[in-house]
Formats: structure tokens, C-alpha cells, sequence
């Protein structure tokens, strides 16, 4: 192997080698054997900790799901539960929906089609919108990041076809376009146009798809959270669309005349009037049509699946297509997330685990507490705001108790299309979510559901969510050491807190307001650590690709923090082995990808790879230089100058 001491370890990173040495390469080391037998399904793009996990959840409930609808087993009593089965049966039924073919679309396609002109478009346009049908008009209720007890209106541009405005730029382009261009040409001609209508459309709707792309933001500007707080007031906000009356639309939708709105994308809404008015009309209708028949295809038959499966395939590499029975599932799992993870929770989510969980989180804080408390670059002022910030944090650990309001009003009527059903929950889904604007904020929400593999830290809400399902083995095990659960979800545990003290949620107070809370001088020095995080990663090659070191630098600062954290609580159990706490944590992100996964996954993703997560953040370690005696030629070996500590 070669000895060179590089960001990431040496060798290629992405091709498993056995015999690798964890002084060169930790995460080859742990995960090559691993890597040699674990096979990518076919209709996945990739495999690995987080998705062996998330696989086996999936079919756990998707046998308790077809259990429940052949009547082998009771629903039990989970409010809404009865619902989501039933809509999951109405799902699987392959043999109405491929009777139906696309009928269940054929009224709202009718009312896309028959807009005439940019006129008529301007009258059917609220409506539309209150369908559920795609006006590139976007909006959305959120609290306010500057008062976070109330709602607010925010503004965001409408989003490109290909994964982020960047892909626009390279040969990517010209490679996946023409797969959505015939996709969606074929996709109409099966919904009854002509082929010449069709490829009209289509062409229109590209043409639309380029104006937006070279206005809305990038990835790596959407990383930027905080920069897409930009309140203005209504008058202001409607000065942007000359050509159409926004206000009255925005009181169409959400039944008041807000004074405010939040713009997300000032570039874009300095481009609105381009982007919607009577010369792009032809445009506007090409792109709403081609955008319906996209996401309408997958709740159709089963040839319509197949037909709208090309351009994800292209995107992600996935060998095929899901199961009928696997869509079934998710569909209804993805409209009754939040049930699906109460029943989840209740029904696999043992107290023990939880209770261990919960010790060690606090482990963890008070680990965070001492290092600040102890910290040599903040002066005093900034510490003592930290630690309140700190000892501010929410803990939602498993399930909520109870689902959100918006399941209750939820409906399933099983002699209607699961298209019909679909869409008539969208539009419940956003009359609840504009009803939220002039009531406060309700902090009890969850972010993420029960059965998700994931954790979460929101930063207006200063809370941290770890779903019951992330608690399992490799992130975590009643049988497994302590030191090797503080390697996973320990770090989890620890990264979810560091994000309270990233490059964007150290914007914000303890009550999830965008206050300043910092001296001067401290957050200058801050910026300088942010920056030297930056330079970690950027340009690393991982596969095909070189990351981009800003966009990926808010995870990078939690998975920093994390991972220091986590090892100083290990340490201070007296008889941790760091050897196994690094091992783990190098196992946590094995993964296996498909080329196309990694091109498209690494344009938008704000997280860096989950190899180079484990080994870089690794480098940076203290305590791993010492526990595999890595030294100077080893692959791992990075000159102290070049490792960074923020937290």
C-alpha cells in the first residue's frame, strides 16, 4: 500500500483491500471484508450500515403491514394505524390500478391541458395550487428564526430536474436530460397525448427547467441556513411579480394577509417576473405538465412505474425498480410516518435500551459541559452563553407519544384510485400546514419519525431527536462494549449536540432564536476553525468525485465534535479500549455505492461520505494516533498542523 500520509488514508478509499493496515486506512481495515460480500439489492443504489438497518426495519414492518391487511394478525391500537393500512392495501392492489391505467389522472391532466393562456393561467392558478397541482409558486409555514414562538410565511424558488444547479455546468447535463426528456415524452403518450404534443411539452418544459436553474441557488448555498432567513415585508415581497397578483394568491392559500414573508432565495425572487409571465407561459405550462406526470406515474399502474423509472435510474444506478408489495409499504409509510414510527417504537423499542440511551446522553452533555466549561479559545462570556444554550436542549428519544393533528384528518377511501387518495391527502397536508401560520409554534412536533434510521438536532427548536430505530446494532447494543456503543451512537449522540455549535446552529440561542450570542473576537476565531474544517475536505477525491469542502462543512463540525466528544467520555469510564471505540465508529459508515449514487448523491448531500467521515475525522484524533501507534509514513498519519479541533 502506498505510505503517502493523505487526507482520508491511503489507497482508494471506495475498493475494499484485505490486509490493509488500520494505521493506513481504518475504515478499509474494519470494512473490507465486510465490503467484499455485502451485495448492493437490485432495487437499491447502495448498501451499508445505515441501510442493512433500515432493510431490516422495512421488512419487519412491511410483513406486519401484509399481516394486518390479509387479516392475520390485529391492527393494534394505534390511532391512524387502521389508515395507513388501509391505504396500503389500496396500494398493493396491482390489479385495479393496472386496470385503471391512467385514469385516476385523467381530470387534472385535463385542467393543466386546457390552460389557453398566461391569462387564464393568472385566474386557475390559486386553485390549482390548493390541488396540489406543481404552479412554480412555492410556499411554506415555519417558525420564525428570529422569534421562534410564532409562524411564519417563507417564499423558496421553484427546484430544478436535475439534483443541484452545479450538475448544469457539466457533461452530466447532457448525459441525464435526454433520459428525463424521453421518460417524460413517453410518460404523456401513455397518459393519451400525441407525440407531437407530448414532444412539444417537453421541450417547452427543459426550456423552463434552464431559466430556473441559472437563478435558484446551489447546494452549497443552501447549506448556508441561516442565509435563507430574509423577512420582507408583503408590499415589497408582491413588488417582485409585476405580472400576477401574489397577494392575493398567498390570502387564497392560507386564508390571511400576512405582513411579512420570508424569502429563502433572494436571487430567484429577483427573477420571479422573468419566471412568471405572459411570454414563458408556453414554458410554465410544459414544465407543470411534464412535473405532474412525473409524480403522478409512480401511483398509477404498474407500466406507468416502469416508465417513470428511467431518469432515477440514471441518477442513483439502482439495477430495478421496487416491488409492488415494497411500494405498497412505503407509500403508506412515507403519508403515515409518524404513526408507522409510534407503532414501530411501541412495538420493538425496548425500555432498557432507552433508559441506557438516555444515561448516555446526558453522559454526553455533561462531557460538552466540561469542555466548554474548559475551553481555551472562547473567552468566559461565550462559554457561560454556551453551557445555558447546552443545558436548554430538548431530548426526543424513541417515538412521540401522540401523532401530529394532521393524521386524524387524513382520509382513505378504499373504492377510490391510490392516485385519488394520494392527492386528496396533499391537499389536506398543505391547507394543515398554512392553517400553523397565525398559531404559535408547537415545540412538541417530532422532526423525524420512530422507524427512521437517523437522528437529528433542530436548531429552532434547540431539541434532539434519536428515532427508536437508529438504536441498534452497530450505532448501539445492550451486548455490545460501552466502548464500542460510545463509537456509534455515542458519536451520533455527540454529533446531533455539536450541531448546536456548527457554522449555522451557533447562530441561535437556547430558545432556537437567531440571536448573536457571541464576543467579537470569539466568533472571528470561530470562523478561522471553520474555514481550517473547510480545507479538511475540500478536494478529496471519493470516487468520481471531488467534495466540496463548504457544503459538507456544518456536518463536518458536528462529526468533529462528535467524535472528540465521544471519546473523552469514553476515557472517563476508567477502561474504555479506543481501539474499539475507533473500529466502530469506522463500521457505523461502511457503505457500498453505485457510481451513479455517489455523482448524484455527493452534488446536493451536506454530508461528507461515510468513509471519509470515519477516516479523516479519525486523523484528527488524539487518542487514535496512540491507540494504533500511528506514526510518521503511515497512511493515516496526518501532520498535527493539518488535523482540526473545534470542539
Amino acid at each position: 500500500m502506498n505510505k503517502l500520509a493523505v487526507r482520508g488514508g491511503a489507497g482508494d478509499i471506495t475498493s475494499p483491500k484485505s490486509g490493509v493496515r488500520p494505521q493506513d486506512n481504518l475504515y478499509l481495515a474494519v470494512n473490507s471484508d465486510w465490503l467484499k460480500t455485502i451485495e448492493i439489492p437490485a432495487d437499491r443504489s447502495s448498501m451499508g450500515s445505515f441501510g442493512k438497518i433500515d432493510e431490516n426495519v422495512e421488512k419487519q414492518l412491511m410483513q406486519d403491514f401484509a399481516n394486518f391487511a390479509d387479516g392475520k394478525k390485529a391492527i393494534p391500537n394505534v390511532s391512524n394505524l387502521d389508515k395507513a393500512v388501509a391505504l396500503y392495501k389500496v396500494a398493493r392492489d396491482f390489479d385495479k390500478r393496472n386496470s385503471e391505467g391512467a385514469e385516476p389522472i385523467k381530470a387534472r391532466l385535463k385542467q393543466l391541458l386546457d390552460l389557453k393562456d398566461f391569462a387564464d393561467l393568472k385566474e386557475k392558478a390559486l386553485e390549482l395550487d390548493k390541488e396540489g397541482l406543481p404552479v412554480p409558486l412555492f410556499f411554506g409555514v415555519e417558525p420564525d428564526m428570529k422569534n421562534t414562538k410564532v409562524n411564519i410565511l417563507k417564499n423558496v424558488g421553484p427546484s430544478t430536474i436535475l439534483p443541484d444547479t452545479v450538475t448544469y455546468q457539466t457533461e452530466a447535463k447532457d448525459q441525464l436530460l435526454p433520459i428525463y426528456q424521453k421518460q417524460t415524452i413517453n410518460l404523456l403518450e401513455m397518459a393519451g397525448l400525441s407525440s407531437a404534443e407530448a414532444e412539444k411539452y417537453v421541450e417547452k418544459a427543459l426550456a423552463y427547467d434552464a431559466r430556473i436553474a441559472k437563478v435558484v441557488k446551489s447546494s452549497e448555498e443552501w447549506a448556508d441556513y441561516p442565509a435563507s432567513y430574509n423577512p420582507m415585508s408583503l408590499a415589497d415581497f408582491a413588488a417582485k411579480f409585476k405580472s400576477y397578483d401574489i397577494v392575493s394568491h398567498i390570502e387564497g392559500l392560507v386564508g390571511m394577509k400576512p405582513d411579512r414573508v420570508i424569502e429563502a432565495d433572494p436571487g430567484y425572487l429577483d427573477h420571479a417576473e422573468e419566471l412568471f409571465n405572459e411570454s414563458v407561459f408556453e414554458e410554465i405550462k410544459g414544465w407543470m405538465l411534464a412535473r405532474f406526470i412525473n409524480n403522478a406515474a409512480a401511483s398509477l399502474s404498474a407500466d406507468f412505474r416502469q416508465a417513470a423509472f428511467p431518469f432515477s435510474q440514471a441518477l442513483y444506478g439502482q439495477a430495478e425498480l421496487s416491488s409492488g408489495e415494497k411500494q405498497a409499504y412505503r407509500l403508506a409509510n412515507s403519508q403515515f410516518s409518524e404513526v408507522v414510527g409510534i407503532y414501530y417504537g411501541q412495538t420493538y423499542f425496548g425500555k432498557d435500551a432507552k433508559a441506557d440511551v438516555i444515561d448516555m446522553i446526558h453522559k454526553m452533555i455533561k462531557v460538552y459541559e466540561k469542555r466548554l466549561s474548559e475551553n481555551s479559545w472562547l473567552s468566559k462570556a461565550t462559554r457561560d452563553k454556551a453551557i445555558v444554550k447546552l443545558q436548554a436542549l430538548e431530548l426526543k428519544i424513541g417515538y412521540p407519544e401522540k401523532s401530529e393533528e394532521v393524521y386524524n384528518r387524513f382520509k382513505v377511501d378504499e373504492s377510490a384510485s391510490l392516485y385519488e387518495n394520494l392527492a386528496e391527502n396533499s391537499k389536506i397536508s398543505q391547507a394543515y400546514e398554512y392553517e400553523q401560520l397565525p398559531k404559535p409554534v408547537d415545540r412538541s412536533v417530532w422532526a423525524m419519525p420512530g422507524n427512521l434510521v437517523n437522528a437529528c438536532y433542530d436548531p429552532q427548536r434547540n431539541d434532539l431527536t434519536f428515532p427508536a430505530a437508529i438504536l441498534q446494532k452497530p450505532f448501539y447494543d445492550l451486548n455490545q462494549t460501552r466502548s464500542e456503543n460510545y463509537g456509534g451512537i455515542g458519536v451520533v449522540i455527540a454529533h446531533e449536540i455539536s450541531h448546536a455549535f456548527d457554522n449555522n446552529g451557533s447562530q441561535f440561542d437556547e430558545f432556537g432564536n437567531m440571536v448573536n450570542w457571541w464576543q467579537d473576537e470569539d466568533y472571528a476565531e470561530f470562523k478561522k476553525r471553520i474555514q481550517a474544517e473547510i480545507k479538511l475536505f475540500d478536494g478529496i477525491q471519493y470516487g468520481p468525485v471531488k467534495l466540496n469542502g463548504k457544503q459538507i462543512v456544518s456536518e463536518n463540525i458536528a462529526d468533529q465534535g462528535g467524535l472528540t466528544a465521544a471519546v473523552h467520555a469514553a476515557k472517563g469510564e476508567g477502561d474504555a479500549s479506543m481501539q474499539e471505540l475507533f473500529e466502530n465508529f469506522a463500521r457505523v459508515w461502511a457503505i457500498k455505492q453505485k457510481e451513479e449514487a455517489i455523482k448524484s448523491i455527493t452534488a446536493i448531500d451536506v454530508h461528507a461520505p461515510g468513509p471519509l467521515r470515519a477516516n479523516v475525522q479519525s486523523q484528527c484524533q488524539e487518542e487514535f494516533y496512540k491507540a494504533f501507534v500511528v506514526k510518521p509514513g503511515d497512511g493515516m498519519y496526518l501532520e498535527p498542523e493539518k488535523r482540526v479541533e473545534i470542539w
